[in-house]
């Protein structure tokens, strides 16, 4: 075993231990994770917080990136800048590739390790392809800052390349547009782009209309938005043919390729295809060999513990855990944070000699899902709205959850602007070479 002065923040750590101070590791700076360190702010406590990326990222509107609606600085934060007043906190960048539970150490890529006394998983989800892993190239999926300027790379490059195409078919094939999966991701990215195709960008062009494009949302279910109240999912269908998204329901797709897609039996030539139809957690639960779900989730104790391990903590879209009703707490911001904090309370509770906590017991506020400019759908349970002042109240709810005044007005000024001049101001081609690269034609 590494000396624990030889290891990140193993210094810390030694005095943590001599000093009689708890060591906390959280992996992961999303929601969960960082609600779980701001939580602990003031407990007798030394944290070293991991994450393999140096920011916090505001997920929910990281589509509005992937189709030019916002800024990169404008959802995301650089993580030290967040706990920079925090002297107890230690941040490292590093991957964690596996944790020895019996030494209570977290494993990092380049081979170190950190001792902890108590561990908090909060690493996230990835893309599910659903056994067709060599579909990812072909459709990209939307969970990182790189994901989303990827996407919008390639989403404006299909329009720049339409525009010098004299071949009707590969215009065409050019010009269409398929997301696959029908849940908030896909709706989402679906409405924006059909709004981007027919109202933001045919000033821009010569040689092509950008209203001719065409958006596909396939979907193998039987609806749109499956986890809203059904007449909020059929507004939906409706609301996303309206502003021109064709909608296919019921025919899964069963090939993605440089050509396009095949669902149900059918062909559609397409050079973007946008993956919105399933993730699969972190590999967490192989790191700990602890019971997982069909979707690699931990399946977690009440008290959001590993099976076995009341030292380790799993929380966010690495576990799985019902909901009061029975049905499984959702993958969404809201319930991260309320996780972390009452993994937060629990540790405190622990350190105090107290008796933990009641298990957990998530309290669901609502889900919200934009359809386009003016049109949003919120699903309070009983109260249930649609149209323009669902989307008002979206918006309002997503400023008011970014992190600093800076931050909101930066959106809200953004929204403002598409809102009254049908204009997106991030429409940058980044990424790859300074030139646009062209395929060479057959």
């Amino acid at each position: 075993m590494e000396r624990s002065a030889d290891i990140p923040g193993g210094k810390d750590n030694a005095e943590a231990a001599t000093t009689g101070r708890h060591r906390v590791v959280v992996v992961g700076a999303g929601f969960g994770g960082l609600e779980t360190v701001h939580r602990l702010a003031g407990a007798p406590v030394s944290i070293t917080l991991i994450d393999r990326r140096n920011h916090h990222l505001f997920q929910p509107l990281l589509y509005q990136v992937a189709t030019a609606s916002l800024a990169t600085s404008e959802i995301a934060w650089p993580i030290r800048h967040l706990l920079s007043g925090r002297r107890e906190v230690i941040t490292l960048l590093a991957s964690v590739t596996g944790v020895d539970v019996a030494a209570q150490r977290v494993l990092l890529d380049d081979g170190d390790a950190l001792e902890y006394d108590t561990l908090v998983l909060a690493t996230g989800v990835r893309h599910a392809y659903f056994g067709h892993d060599e579909w990812e190239p072909f459709a990209p999926g939307l969970k990182t800052l790189e994901d989303a300027t990827t996407i919008r790379r390639r989403l404006l490059l299909a329009f720049e390349r339409a525009e010098r195409e004299s071949d009707p078919q590969r215009r065409a094939a050019l010009l269409t547009f398929v997301i696959v999966g029908g849940g908030p991701t896909g709706v989402e990215l679906a409405g924006t782009i059909a709004e981007l195709a027919r109202v933001t960008l045919p000033p821009d062009f010569r040689n092509i209309d950008t209203r001719a494009a065409r958006v596909v949302l396939i979907e193998a279910g039987p609806r749109v938005l499956a986890g809203f109240a059904e007449d909020l999912s059929d507004y939906a269908h409706r609301s996303l043919e309206r502003i021109g998204v064709e909608v296919v329901l019921g025919r899964a797709v069963s090939e993605c390729s440089a050509d396009g897609v095949i669902y149900g039996g059918e062909v559609l030539k397409s050079n973007t295809i946008l993956w919105a139809a399933g993730v699969r957690a972190s590999p967490a639960a192989e790191w700990l060999g602890v019971p997982l779900d069909r979707a690699g989730r931990v399946i977690v104790e009440p008290d959001l513990t590993v099976p076995g391990r009341p030292e380790v903590f799993a929380i966010g879209d690495t576990v799985t855990i019902a909901a009061p009703d029975g049905q499984p707490v959702p993958g969404i911001a809201p319930a991260a944070k309320q996780q972390g904090r009452y993994v937060a309370d629990v540790i405190k509770a622990r350190l105090r000699g107290e008796t933990s906590p009641a298990p957990f017991h998530y309290k669901h506020a609502g889900s919200l899902a934009q359809i386009g400019k003016r049109l949003a759908v919120i699903d309070f349970g009983r109260i249930k709205l649609r149209g323009a002042l669902a989307w008002w109240i979206w918006g309002i709810a997503h400023i008011y959850f970014l992190i600093g005044v800076r931050n909101r007005l930066s959106v809200a000024i953004s929204w403002l602007w598409n809102y009254l001049r049908d204009q997106r101001s991030s429409r940058l081609i980044t990424q790859g070479r300074s030139a646009p690269e062209y395929p060479k034609q057959p």
